[in-house]
């Protein structure tokens, strides 16, 4: 299943031209698929199809092996731990130094690039300077200003925004979703298939996404002590950052309900469209203190709902 159609037509011209780029970066809002992108362009690539309009073709023993990960000459780096480590880097810098076991290209992606720390980095930007002929690289990140500028300027961009409401629907109806179900998920979750799917799969999940977007509302109306008290209660959950994320994209949703105005997306609780700007800029710099900062979780808490 392949999501964002454009981005696709795109790459698939530049291997018909062949003109693919020695580098690329994916860059988005988390759970777009960009690494399911990421590894579908991989069998785009290196399938055994003979028609370039039937790769890729899931069944050859290239696709097959690039979906379990077992393919010879597609590597997939992920962070250990919270981070991606220079060791990491010089391991894919000696795997590109080997030609091809079977395939056109020696193809790293390198899922949430931006974790890579700063030895890491400069440890790839010399690749980048220095590229193999037959190898091929993809960054993925939702954080690209995380990256050096250097490492941005030696990469082709991929960009890739939410889907459609429409397209979402759509999507979860041919996974079997009932049509109000369907129009349920796609106005919650802001265009996100990877997510669009985990909140049909999963019914508790979706219960538990509307109970949060109900709760921030009732915040948003309370006095500054239950605010304070509810943070400190909130910075000891375990899901802090799934919580956040949902209030992110409900605000997201709000501010795109009220450009087009959309009567039938989620309210917005009597924030005006600067206001909400405002909040979502809040939580985006909060998601990142927490999780990337040694920053006092209740007291980044506190200041966010000061700000609500």
């Amino acid at each position: 299943m392949i999501f964002h159609q454009k981005q696709w037509q795109f790459l698939e011209k530049t291997v018909e031209l062949d003109k693919i780029s020695h580098a690329y970066l994916f860059s988005g809002q988390k759970d777009l698929g960009k690494k399911i992108f990421a590894i579908e362009f991989a069998k785009l690539l290196n399938c055994q199809a003979l028609d370039l309009k039937k790769k890729p073709c899931h069944v050859c023993r290239a696709c097959r092996d690039i979906q379990k990960e077992i393919y010879p000459d597609v590597l997939l780096i992920e962070p250990s731990g919270r981070e991606i480590k220079i060791s990491q880097i010089r391991e894919l810098v000696w795997n590109l130094s080997l030609k091809p076991y079977s395939a056109s290209f020696k193809i790293v992606i390198i899922n949430d690039a931006h974790l890579m720390n700063k030895e890491a980095q400069s440890c790839l930007l010399k690749t980048l300077e220095e590229p193999k002929g037959s190898s091929l690289l993809i960054l993925i990140t939702p954080f690209s200003e995380m990256l050096l500028p250097t490492i941005l300027s030696r990469v082709q961009q991929v960009k890739f925004r939410p889907l459609p409401r429409k397209e979402i629907k759509k999507l979860l109806q041919e996974e079997g979703a009932p049509p109000e179900l369907a129009e349920k998920i796609a106005s919650i979750s802001l265009g996100r298939p990877c997510e669009d799917l985990n909140l049909f799969l999963n019914p508790d999940k979706l219960r538990e996404r509307e109970r949060r977007i109900k709760e921030i509302i009732k915040i948003s109306n309370s006095s500054i002590n239950v605010r304070f008290q509810y943070a400190e209660e909130l910075a000891r959950q375990s899901d802090l950052k799934e919580i956040l994320e949902t209030w992110l994209r409900y605000f997201r949703g709000g501010l795109l309900a009220k450009s087009k105005n959309d009567r039938r997306s989620l309210p917005t609780s009597g924030f005006s469209f600067l206001e909400i700007r405002k909040i979502i800029g809040f939580l985006q710099n909060n998601i990142f203190l927490i999780f990337n900062t040694n920053i006092n979780k209740r007291l980044a808490l506190e200041n966010l709902f000061i700000e609500l």
